[in-house]
């Protein structure tokens, strides 16, 4: 594998054990990455920013087909509404382009992590790896671990 940038740099510093993909470097969704990886749709999972009334985005790490609900992502963070920002609006904040954020670039940016508890089926998923065209491979352990994350209920299927 050729591409390397923070996240592998992390990833090897912390001596995790991780695969990573080059993709094509246009923009593709989560479905999309897995038929290119030829892996089960239900195992590469997106990372969507939400946001709250006030304090930090939230990442919300979730299975390709679903969509966060807005309301059990709330509901789950004690908060009273969480926000979908724009495409432009997240790249803002995050200071990646979409289809290439990912939590493992944003540690120590403040952000908190909610993966989906479906997450939990697998030993490991796949996720951005910080930019367009770089998917990584990872346990879904691990990468809790990392990014300090908990597990909830927050998507469906749309």
């Amino acid at each position: 594998m050729s591409v390397t940038n923070n996240v592998t740099r992390f990833l090897d510093a912390r001596k995790t054990k991780y695969k990573a993909f080059e993709l094509p470097a246009e923009k593709l969704g989560a479905v999309e990455a897995a038929q290119f990886l030829n892996v089960p749709e239900e195992q590469v999972f997106k990372t969507i920013v939400t946001k709250r009334e006030k304090g930090k985005p939230v990442l919300a790490v979730i299975p390709g087909r679903h969509v966060v609900d807005l309301k059990l992502l709330a509901s789950f963070l004690g908060e009273k509404k969480m926000h979908l920002p724009t495409e432009r609006e997240a790249e803002q904040l995050t200071g990646l382009q979409a289809g290439g954020i990912s939590p493992l670039a944003l540690i120590n940016k403040g952000f908190q992590v909610v993966i989906d508890s479906a997450a939990q089926k697998f030993e490991e998923i796949y996720i951005s790896g910080g930019q367009r065209g770089l998917n990584i491979q990872l346990g879904v352990k691990d990468l809790a671990s990392l990014v300090n994350a908990r597990f909830g209920e927050i998507s469906r299927v749309d």
